[in-house]
């Protein structure tokens, strides 16, 4: 696109904007009610990564306080901090010591107040990964229950007797490679770990423990936390009579065999579980946020329960693991999630997955491929949930020799698997050394891109993908039609282009996604949708010059962004 006209779409864009922004400063009134999790915008953080204060090579809490100005003016309404709670780092703070403090890498319990505090003044909610599976084995809970069998919390945890002399109790794997169980030679039984060894499972059969987590979230409502993501929440209940795991043909990258988690994953009582803890959440209006893993439409919705009373935002993994362009597959996921009955939640990328700018990319239109992906999910009906760096086109950076791994997963299954490194590099925050975050060695390396997508640079850059996010945050946070609006799916059989509209009553926006690497042209006949001669005002767009007025023929460039507000 030739510099002037770039310079021209970008500022009717903003003029469209600001017009926008104008009419609708708060969305429409009888929307007020609203439960406030379904407007926002949640952005997860992953400490260690995120921004280093002191220079010591690992983000920390001080860090996120410092660049709260860029997540507000980014378009952003709540932050998921992954772990921070003291822990001997494992499984990097997914193995917690005490529930209730902070590490002292990330910085103090009092520095997490002032964040708090700080986010509250910008009104950005904090949202804590509550991981509620499993503890370390350092935490006092363990620690006793470890000490004898006739501990006071000996039943805190998982512990049987093996089948026979250096026999586990069952066939059961770890997710982390080997036996999910653990010998203790001090009182001669096993202990069970779903994922690490220094990950214990908690017996959730116990009332106790029960109380004690439950009282563990009551503890962060009352300094301000708004709500939890529920790590691993598939896995609370296990068989009682621990029945071995149907096996399946093959191995894992772990040189395991292949195993159905029928006995140990996604059992009734978790259900039951998760009611309990929505009535602690809704005692202090905060948000439930699921790691749900699901395979089908009727899984999905069992996690928002019967009567929407278990888990408001069940993450949708289905719909990231479509990992193509793929129009078809999208709108399919897209029908399960509208299907549900509950509040949809759209991710793309997490701490757990390579980076989508990866998985989506075809490594020459990236830039153009996030914008795309961005279009799209958040702008469907629902929350998006997204990962720090996602708004710049940050890439993976994986390890190439195993020496250099961090991650468990990466250490126990290299060369196979090389682990969640990659897509856990610390966040770019310009061109200079480490990426400017931090004058200590960082961490993790950060990948050599970072010297062009970072944020100093996309500030500067009206066509970056960092100022597309704004714009279309901006144009989300806004628009009527965008936060309360029905999903319409339009044109159905077309391969290679997504379209929809977003319908809230005299409201109407459609959006239309460009999926391939060819130039495409499309016609739209909304006549059923009560617009016999429909007329399309561009909101924001990556076309070089985007249609307006009739929309019979719309010419799409290759991977293209178009959202019009449709009137007659």
């Amino acid at each position: 696109m030739p510099r002037n006209l770039k310079a021209i779409v970008f500022l009717a864009e903003v003029i469209v904007l600001f017009l926008c922004v104008a009419q609708a400063q708060k969305p429409a009134a009888d929307a007020a009610d609203h439960d406030w999790w379904k407007h926002a915008v949640f952005y997860e953080i992953y400490p260690r990564s995120f921004a280093d204060s002191n220079n010591d090579g690992i983000g920390d809490l001080k860090g996120i306080d410092s660049h709260l100005n860029y997540l507000k003016d980014l378009g952003v309404d709540a932050i998921w901090i992954t772990p921070c709670y003291p822990s001997p780092q494992v499984d990097f703070g997914y193995d917690v010591s005490d529930y209730e403090d902070i590490d002292p890498m990330y910085g103090t319990l009092k520095d997490f107040e002032h964040l708090a505090h700080d986010a509250g003044k910008d009104d950005i909610r904090i949202i804590m990964d509550f991981v509620l599976n499993h503890t370390s084995p350092q935490n006092k809970w363990f620690i006793d229950s470890a000490s004898s069998r006739t501990s006071a919390q000996r039943d805190w945890y998982i512990w049987r007797d093996g089948k026979g002399s250096g026999l586990p109790p069952n066939n059961w794997t770890s997710g982390f490679g080997g036996s999910a169980w653990q010998f203790d030679p001090k009182t001669g039984q096993y202990y069970y770990h779903f994922f690490a060894v220094g990950q214990p499972d908690l017996n959730w059969r116990n009332p106790a423990v029960e109380q004690a987590m439950f009282d563990v979230t009551r503890f962060w409502y009352q300094r301000g936390v708004s709500g939890f993501r529920l790590d691993a929440v598939d896995l609370l209940f296990e068989d009682p009579d621990l029945h071995d795991n149907p096996v399946l043909p093959g191995k894992n990258e772990f040189g395991d065999p292949n195993m159905e988690n029928k006995y140990n994953d996604k059992l009734p009582e978790v259900h039951t579980e998760l009611k309990k803890l929505r009535k602690v959440a809704d005692e202090n209006n905060a948000v439930l946020i699921g790691e749900t893993y699901t395979s089908n439409r009727d899984e999905l919705k069992e996690y928002y329960g019967d009567h929407n009373d278990e888990i408001q935002m069940p993450m949708d993994f289905m719909f990231c693991q479509v990992d193509k362009l793929s129009p078809a597959d999208f709108r399919t996921q897209i029908a399960n999630a509208e299907s549900t009955g509950g509040w949809p939640v759209y991710v793309i990328g997490n701490h757990d997955m390579t980076r989508s700018y990866n998985r989506y990319g075809d490594g020459q239109h990236n830039d153009q491929i996030a914008k795309l992906m961005a279009g799209m999910y958040l702008t469907l009906r629902g929350t998006p949930v997204m990962y720090y760096g996602e708004e710049l086109g940050m890439e993976n950076n994986d390890p190439v020799r195993k020496e250099d791994v961090k991650d468990p997963i990466g250490i126990a299954g290299w060369p196979a698997e090389k682990g969640r490194d990659g897509e856990r590099t610390p966040m770019q925050w310009n061109d200079s050394p480490n990426a400017g975050f931090s004058r200590a060695t960082p961490w993790l390396p950060v990948p050599a891109s970072y010297k062009t997508h970072n944020v100093a640079s996309e500030l500067n850059n009206p066509d970056s993908v960092l100022q597309f996010y704004r714009r279309l945050l901006a144009l989300r946070h806004h628009e009527p039609a965008l936060l309360d609006g029905d999903y319409v799916a339009l044109n159905e059989d077309n391969a290679n282009v997504l379209s929809y509209l977003r319908r809230y009553k005299n409201e109407t926006v459609l959006v239309v996604l460009n999926m391939s690497n060819n130039k495409q042209q499309i016609g739209f006949d909304l006549s059923v949708q009560g617009f016999p001669s429909a007329k399309a005002t561009p909101l924001l767009t990556t076309l070089a010059a985007p249609p307006t007025g009739q929309l019979n023929q719309t010419a799409l460039d290759p991977f293209a962004v178009y959202i019009a507000r449709i009137s007659q």
